[in-house]
C-alpha cells in the first residue's frame, strides 16, 4: 500500500520568511526587505518634519528664515544667478519631468517591459498626487518679500519641485542603472540624479518661493514613494521565491 506523505513535510526544507527575507541567495526577498525598510525609515523623518512645521517649531522657523533671507539677499545682488535659477526651475518643473517620464514609459512599452513601465507611471502619479494633498492639509504659507525675485501660487510644504525631482531621479536610477554596464556610466547616472534633485530644490529656496524645510520635505517624501513602489515592484517581479517546493 502506498504511504501518503504528510502535507506538512512538503514545507520542511523551505526556510521561513524570517530567514528568506535576509538571505542573499534569495535576492528578491532581500531587495523587498531593504526597500520596505528604506521606505519606513524615510517616512519617519518626513513625519517628524511635518509635525515640526505644523507646530511652528521655533528653531526650525528661525533656520528657515535665516537661510531664505541669506539667499534672497544674494539673489538681489546677483541677477545672473537669479536668471540661472529661473531657467533651471522652469526646465525641471513637475510638468516637464512628467512629460519626460511619459516618454520613458512609452520607450519601456516598446521594449516590452510593461511592469517597469507601470511602476514608472504609478511612482510619478502617486508621488505627484501626494504633494498637492499634503500642501492643503498643512496649509503653510510661502515666504514673503517686499521685492520678490520670483513668485509661486499655492501653499509651501512640501515643495512640489523637490518632490518631483526626487521621483524623477528615482525613476532615472531604477530604469537605467541595469543598462549601465560600465562604471563610468553608473557614476554619471548617480551624478545626474544628484544634480537633478539637489539643484532643483536649491533653485526653489534661492528664488524665495520655498523654505528649506519645504524642499527637504519634498526630497524625503519623494524618496519614500520611490522606495515603497520599488518594494511593490520587487514583489511583483519575483514570484519564484513564493513557489512551494515539490515534495
Amino acid at each position: 500500500m502506498r504511504t501518503l506523505r504528510p502535507p506538512t513535510l512538503a514545507f520542511a526544507d523551505r526556510p521561513s520568511w524570517r530567514h528568506r527575507r535576509l538571505d542573499p541567495a534569495r535576492s528578491s526577498g532581500l531587495r523587498l526587505t531593504l526597500a520596505a525598510t528604506a521606505a519606513f525609515l524615510v517616512l519617519v523623518p518626513f513625519g517628524l518634519l511635518t509635525l515640526l512645521v505644523l507646530g511652528v517649531w521655533s528653531p526650525l522657523h528661525r533656520l528657515d528664515g535665516a537661510v531664505t533671507d541669506a539667499l534672497y539677499g544674494y539673489a538681489l545682488d546677483h541677477p545672473v544667478w537669479v536668471t540661472v535659477m529661473r531657467i533651471w526651475t522652469d526646465v525641471f518643473a513637475p510638468m516637464p519631468l512628467r512629460a519626460v517620464a511619459l516618454l520613458v514609459v512609452i520607450w519601456l512599452l516598446r521594449r516590452g517591459v510593461r511592469r517597469l513601465a507601470l511602476w514608472v507611471t504609478i511612482t510619478m502619479l502617486v508621488g505627484g498626487s501626494l504633494g498637492p494633498l499634503l500642501k492643503l492639509l498643512v496649509g503653510r504659507d510661502r515666504p514673503e518679500f517686499l521685492d520678490p525675485v520670483a513668485s509661486a501660487a499655492g501653499y509651501s510644504f512640501p515643495s512640489g519641485h523637490a518632490l518631483n525631482a526626487a521621483l524623477a531621479s528615482g525613476v532615472l536610477l531604477v530604469v537605467f542603472l541595469p543598462y549601465a554596464d560600465r562604471g563610468v556610466w553608473r557614476v554619471l547616472l548617480w551624478v545626474a540624479a544628484a544634480l537633478l534633485t539637489v539643484v532643483t530644490g536649491l533653485s526653489r529656496v534661492a528664488l524665495g518661493v520655498h523654505f528649506t524645510s519645504d524642499v527637504v520635505g519634498g526630497w524625503l517624501l519623494g524618496t519614500a514613494v520611490v522606495a515603497a513602489t520599488t518594494a511593490a515592484l520587487t514583489t511583483w517581479r519575483a514570484p519564484a521565491d513564493r513557489r512551494v517546493p515539490q515534495g
